[in-house]
């Protein structure tokens, strides 16, 4: 065997710019850049990676991972509360280039549209959809596809549901806004 195989890998040191508005915070994250062996980046511009505290400063090219926010357009996203083997496989990670998401990172505000949009309808159902939206009956929407009026109720009653309307034309109406179905 050769000597080189018997010895652990050396990590990687990478230069961090640790920015925080909170000077404790600022010192609490410096001092984990610094005992998980990385270097200290006086500015983002003599820095490798950012490692903001919950908002992401104004930066160029040097990627940015955020503790405690939920920017999706940086880099890394860590929840406030990562431990510090999280902050430093995160900032190894997206000092290599890769994109870094805790499981639990904070998702977007919620609002209905959010959760309705979440709620496909199938493709029989945009066709009933836009049958209706022709001026169709139930029983026309039957003929035109081919199936019972059975089946077309339970498809109307489910994309009601899915789309969160309380009637027809609002189903097309909604259906015409999230471009499921053109007139």
């Amino acid at each position: 065997m050769r000597e080189n195989a018997q010895q652990p890998a050396r990590r990687r040191s990478l230069r961090v710019a640790v920015a925080a508005a909170d000077p404790v915070r600022r010192a609490a994250l410096t001092a984990i850049v610094w005992n998980t062996g990385h270097m200290i980046g006086e500015t983002p511009d003599d820095a490798d990676v950012v490692l903001a505290d919950g908002a992401a400063p104004d930066s160029g090219p040097p990627a940015v991972l955020l503790g405690g926010g939920n920017d999706s357009a940086q880099a890394g996203v860590l929840p406030h509360d990562a431990s510090a083997e999280q902050i430093d496989a995160a900032i190894r990670a997206v000092g290599a280039g890769l994109v870094v998401r805790s499981a639990e990172a904070p998702r977007p505000a919620f609002n209905a549209m959010a959760e309705r949009e979440l709620n496909l309808l199938t493709p029989r159902e945009v066709e009933i959809l836009a049958a209706i939206g022709n001026g169709l009956s139930n029983k026309a929407v039957a003929r035109q596809l081919g199936i019972s009026q059975h089946t077309v109720k339970f498809h109307v009653e489910s994309l009601l549901r899915k789309l969160g309307a309380a009637s027809r034309a609002e189903a097309v109406h909604i259906g015409l806004r999230q471009r499921l179905i053109e007139m």
